[in-house]
């Protein structure tokens, strides 16, 4: 199993191409795909999204919510700030919840790196 972020997402439902969309229809394909809470709230929020794109998310499964999940994200996030680095707080939910279910990201969204390299996150 795996999450996908919502640059993927968004690069998918453009028709654009890269290694990460190709990895995402093939979970897709697979019903190996899960989405993080932040990134079906990012997605289902854009007044423009075409239905039958809606459909395909609000089909996937949503990854769970642990109890202590918001005190370990701002832990994360204040790790990375105090590296001075980039944490922005979407991003922090994001990574926080692929960490909590031990599921790797599929994303383009280079920002990531930071979670991989100093929070464990599994990057697909």
């Amino acid at each position: 199993m795996a999450a996908v972020d919502t640059s993927t997402l968004i690069a998918f439902i453009q028709g654009d191409r890269g290694t990460d969309v190709e990895k995402f229809e093939a979970r897709l394909l697979s019903s190996d795909v899960t989405l993080p809470p932040v990134v079906l709230t990012e997605l289902l929020s854009e007044p423009h999204l075409p239905a039958q794109h809606r459909a395909v998310v609000l089909d996937l499964p949503v990854l769970e919510l642990f109890d202590g999940f918001w005190i370990r994200a701002a832990a994360t996030r204040a790790l990375l700030l105090a590296k001075r680095l980039r944490a922005r707080l979407p991003d922090t939910l994001i990574a926080q919840s692929c960490l909590d279910n031990n599921v790797a990201l599929i994303t383009r969204d280079t920002d990531f790196r930071h979670f991989a390299k100093h929070c464990g996150l599994r990057l697909a």
